[in-house]
């Protein structure tokens, strides 16, 4: 079996705040004054729902403060991603949260970005930034991220997350906004909530790729309209396990996906909560599903191709997953 963290790979859905290190989070936690419970990082986190994974969310970002903080989380992501293989990563902060929270719209995002100048220059990896908006949260808010979004050419895009309960059509001009400055839209459906969720995100949002998406097998003719519009698929496969959409690794629908003919690639989520890295995931499918090295290539290129990384970007990256695949 070749090294999988030798297989270039591009990570399209990881969220900024949950790949904080947790040796980082008490120290950051510490320093401002914000008690981290003991429990967190110990390995024994479980969540019967997406509701109790939102709370201790919640605390993670309660901890960031101040400008450094946010800079530390970004440069400290660069080099992770690098150490497990990633080559190119879009990843997913909430800034216009964090802005409001602090009383500076600007300033979260702006650190961040200082820090992934900072972790690019030194560890060989290529990041962009998605912008997410939590569906419960307000329409002025959405604007307010769509401004961030527009102002900073290292965001690629905005996306409506959280809880899929809460309707899309209320952020339709806000959708409309964003497409007309060029943004992509990539919003999360198919997750919590089945079929309908992924109609909406289609139809409504506009959505270039999905979020998770694996509810789409609920819907035949859902899974045929998504596999017409080669619509990516970001599966995350211990994130649904760990927040109770698949009972289990071995029961995840990962192999009737791939079967179905839709385009899947693989992500973390949230690697920090499940304790998985990008290479971690390859490996549990590989472990899980028999998969072969010439499978796990075929993710890694799919995750490429589905990714705004620059077109040079995206030729030399599957060369090299061509010449992974071809050592032994």
């Amino acid at each position: 079996m070749r090294d999988l963290t030798r297989l270039p790979k591009a990570h399209l859905h990881v969220h900024l705040e949950s790949t904080i290190r947790w040796q980082t989070l008490h120290e950051i936690g510490a320093a401002n004054g914000v008690e981290v419970p003991a429990h967190l990082g110990d390995g024994t986190t479980v969540f019967t729902g997406f509701r109790e994974f939102a709370d201790a969310n919640s605390i993670i970002r309660s901890c960031l403060l101040r400008p450094e903080d946010f800079t530390r989380i970004a440069l400290e992501f660069c080099e992770d991603e690098a150490a497990q293989g990633t080559r190119y990563a879009e990843v997913t902060f909430t800034a216009a949260a964090h802005g409001e929270r602090l009383g500076d719209l600007e300033m979260p995002l702006e650190a961040v970005l200082r820090g992934l100048e900072e972790g690019q220059r030194r560890h060989d990896i290529v990041c962009r930034v998605i912008l997410d908006h939590s569906r419960r949260r307000s329409v002025e808010r959405a604007w307010k991220t769509l401004e961030l979004a527009a102002a900073h050419e290292e965001v690629i895009g905005i996306g409506m997350a959280g809880e899929e309960t809460y309707p899309l059509a209320p952020f339709a001009e806000v959708i409309t906004a964003a497409q007309e400055a060029g943004l992509r839209l990539l919003h999360h459906a198919g997750e919590g909530c089945g079929a309908d969720s992924i109609r909406e995100a289609i139809h409504i949002g506009r959505t270039r790729r999905l979020g998770h998406g694996v509810r789409v097998l609920d819907d035949a003719e859902l899974v045929a309209e998504v596999r017409d519009l080669a619509m990516p698929l970001e599966v995350c496969p211990s994130s649904n396990v760990v927040l109770g959409v698949a009972e289990s690794f071995a029961a995840h629908p990962l192999p009737r996906l791939v079967d179905a003919g839709l385009v899947v690639t693989l992500n973390t989520d949230i690697p920090n909560m499940t304790g998985i890295s990008l290479s971690d995931e390859f490996a549990r499918v590989r472990d899980a599903f028999g998969c072969t090295d010439s499978e796990l290539a075929s993710f890694a290129r799919a995750g490429v191709d589905a990714s705004y990384a620059a077109d040079e970007l995206k030729t030399r990256l599957r060369e090299e997953i061509t010449q992974w695949l071809a050592r032994p």
